[in-house]
């Protein structure tokens, strides 16, 4: 199994910036196959989802919401995922789980909380 660690979350302002990282552990194996690395989030009521992904050569998917605002990227040495929030805004508040897929499937972190105020 794959253990995330995931930090910086945190109460911002509307307009404001935040910069969650989330670092991978455990099984070398597992780590080793990892292809995809994102980030999702699930807000109060709402179903969890995905805000970006970036797989091992640096593609890179986004939201349609978060497109221009967010940029997501990988330390493939380092086996972590960051992604920088600017612009961000009230609808961005959720919390945000970091996800790495591999071929033995799926890991999740313990999420972390962003709140954006108005």
């Amino acid at each position: 199994q794959v253990r995330l660690v995931e930090s910086g979350g945190g109460l911002v302002q509307a307009g404001g910036s935040l910069r969650l990282s989330c670092a991978a552990s455990g099984s070398i194996f597992r780590i080793l196959s990892i292809n995809l690395m994102g980030w999702y989030r699930q807000a109060p009521g709402k179903q969890r989802e995905l805000v970006a992904s970036i797989t091992k050569s640096g593609s890179t998917n986004y939201a349609d919401s978060v497109k221009g605002r967010f940029t997501i990227s990988r330390d493939n040495v380092k086996n972590s995922v960051t992604l920088q929030m600017n612009s961000l805004k009230p609808e961005d508040t959720a919390v945000y789980y970091c996800n790495v897929n591999s071929r033995f499937g799926n890991d999740w972190g313990q999420g972390t909380q962003v709140t954006v105020s108005s």
